[in-house]
């Protein structure tokens, strides 16, 4: 999972076997979801019963789904649930919790119905969501006619002791709308599809997403890439979007190498209009085979493209792990009482290393930038608990107080798995780097063996180098914090003062340089803050009450529409901004001049390194 907070997914596990249609019906589950019949924004679901042969049964909706690290409780959006046997007659039926119902008369069951709510109505917040939110790319969306984001987990959920049985999934849908998923559609009508998997656990980890077609596809080797787009407007298309997303993706497939574990992948892209009912939570989920991305349609093509590049490239990396290499929680997930795992600096971290180094590996960014964007992360990951054992917050990420620490796997996570980079190459003369110990990881595990938790640290060990293994010990496992000069350092990389791009209205992308009037909900410049370039440029003062910009008013309801377009201008711009000062209303007329800013950050100094750094950035 990739969350973006735009001043700011992950996994699934288990891809399985191929889709058999050779079940029959008591032995498999049978869901139909109908997307023709939508009442009141609620979609009704039939689940037809496999043979029960317990006088009880309990049917779960899944509490938390591989790679959110939140308990969502996706039951508080069920209503109405029914169970009835083969005559149609109703049996008792008694919720147990918000997750989980219990079924009487088990022996005679035939069917269950329940009307499923969308997560998208609910979520608040300014562009995160609040903390009772299901993060966007991993809910729902119900819009009759326009757009039906299936999340699968958001609507089908399982009978306990049948984790295992089949799943035949029917979808039945208007003929303007087209499912696009990984799956294979076994049914040529234009208002139904069908779908096979092997368990609940592969039905799960299979989002689909109906809208007007518009995709694209294309092939990266023998792997097969499908983007579909849903833009509310009609802003973007899935042609607008693929040519940067191709050429992301085949030098993603180059930096690989000989990992590939799908012959099938898709990108299922929501923009969201940002009314008050929508998406509001920004990133992606990855799957085996799948990628759901939440973005706002508002972003210009430019930032959207490179929001794109850096979130999506992160999902795909999840193909080594932790599909590919992976601990027994993951292989064996309980949805509703899940244990974690204590190694998301390596699921999460080690993913989003490679989403970066990637990109400067094969020259889609520079040096420069690589080193901008790993200090950046330094100065985030220390504003978040340093001394606290990564393997302990991970381990514990469901519950207080190291769910507050989850995002550091972003950070912290990617910079651990940077040092062991920079270990293996300074250890091997820089012929070996941690993509090679990825590679050998998935030679020893695979898809379908998993290793024991307390286990990895002496198996990459045994895979590396002693220096390795002490770094792991004592600022992973352990609670000291790392220094990362002495890092850089082994690669001939000291600290130095750089110029980063600054936000028009958020100081060092936190402190605002704006305020709200709550009485009148209007936008201001603050009274004493010192003015950044871009407002002394067009003459703006303190205490200004700002009321529109190139002609579209703004106030507190849509500030975060400001926010958000202000990170598409550019230098050079025309820009009008319409003032009142000292109560009186007029326009200001210039250009743009985006604020530049100092932070701490790092350069190549060292010549007598440059082998070895060449090795590590680029080899």
């Amino acid at each position: 999972m990739k969350k973006i907070m735009l001043s700011l997914a992950f996994v699934g596990f288990l891809w399985s076997c191929s889709p058999t249609q050779t079940t029959t019906k008591q032995n498999d589950v049978a869901v139909t979801i109908d997307l023709i019949n939508v009442k009141d924004d609620k979609v009704m679901v039939t689940v037809t019963a496999p043979t029960i042969t317990t006088e009880t049964v309990t049917y779960h909706f899944p509490k938390t789904v591989p790679g959110t690290y939140s308990e969502d409780d996706y039951g508080r959006f069920i209503e109405n649930v029914k169970a009835f046997d083969a005559k149609g007659n109703t049996l008792k039926i008694a919720k147990i919790d918000e997750n989980s119902y219990s079924i009487s008369d088990a022996t005679k069951l035939a069917k269950i119905t329940y009307l499923v709510n969308d997560t998208f109505d609910t979520e608040g917040g300014a562009g995160f969501g609040e903390s009772e939110d299901v993060f966007s790319p991993a809910g729902t969306n119900i819009n009759a006619g326009a757009n039906f984001m299936l999340n699968t987990h958001g609507f089908i959920g399982y009978f306990k002791g049948k984790e295992e049985t089949p799943y035949k999934l029917t979808v039945t849908h208007p003929e303007t709308l087209m499912g696009v998923s990984a799956m294979t559609d076994a049914d040529a009508s234009a208002t139904s599809d069908v779908f096979y998997m092997p368990k609940y656990a592969n039905l799960v980890e299979m989002p689909i997403m109906y809208s007007k077609p518009d995709f694209t596809s294309f092939m990266v080797d023998d792997m097969e890439i499908i983007i579909s787009v849903y833009s509310p407007t009609g802003k973007y298309t899935a042609k607008q979007i693929t040519p940067n997303m191709e050429n992301m993706m085949k030098a993603q497939k180059r930096f690989l190498g000989p990992i590939n574990t799908t012959k099938k992948y898709a990108i299922l892209l929501y923009l969201s209009d940002m009314k008050a009912k929508d998406a509001k939570g920004f990133g992606a989920l990855e799957h085996p085979t799948s990628t759901t991305v939440v973005m706002p349609e508002m972003m210009g093509l430019e930032m959207l493209q490179e929001q794109l590049k850096d979130v999506v490239s992160h999902e795909f990396f999840h193909i080594v792990t932790p599909l590919t290499i992976h601990s027994n929680e993951i292989q064996y997930f309980d949805f509703n009482n899940p244990q974690m795992s204590e190694h998301l600096w390596m699921y999460e971290g080690v993913t989003e290393y490679f989403a970066n180094l990637f990109q400067v590996n094969q020259g889609l960014i520079d040096e420069k930038e690589f080193f901008e964007r790993m200090a950046g992360k330094i100065a985030q990951s220390r504003q978040m608990n340093d001394n606290m054992s990564f393997t302990k917050m991970s381990k514990n990420v469901l519950n207080a107080p190291y769910k507050d620490q989850y995002l550091n796997v972003y950070q912290k996570g990617a910079l651990i798995a940077m040092c062991v980079d920079i270990l293996i190459r300074e250890n091997s003369n820089g012929q070996k780097g941690i993509l090679n110990l990825m590679q050998e990881l998935a030679k020893e595990y695979g898809t379908k063996k998993a290793f024991k938790d307390d286990e990895l640290f002496a198996k990459i060990t045994e895979l590396t180098y002693p220096a390795v293994g002490e770094f792991l010990k004592n600022h992973v496992a352990g609670e000291t914090p790392i220094p990362y000069e002495q890092y850089f350092a082994k690669m001939g990389v000291t600290e130095a003062s750089i110029e980063v791009a600054g936000n028009p209205f958020l100081k060092g992308q936190r402190e605002p340089y704006i305020t709200v009037n709550p009485s009148t909900k209007e936008i201001m410049i603050l009274p004493e803050i010192e003015l950044n370039v871009f407002m002394t440029t067009l003459g703006l003062k303190n205490n200004d009450t700002l009321l529109a910009f190139n002609d579209k008013s703004y106030n507190l309801d849509n500030i975060y529409d400001l926010i958000m377009a202000s990170m598409n201008w550019k230098d050079g711009d025309a820009i009008t901004v319409k003032i009142k000062r000292d109560g009186k209303e007029q326009m200001v007329k210039g250009k743009v001049v985006m604020p530049k800013e100092k932070q701490d950050g790092y350069q190549s100094t060292d010549a007598t390194k440059k082998a070895v750094r060449e090795a590590w950035l680029r080899g």
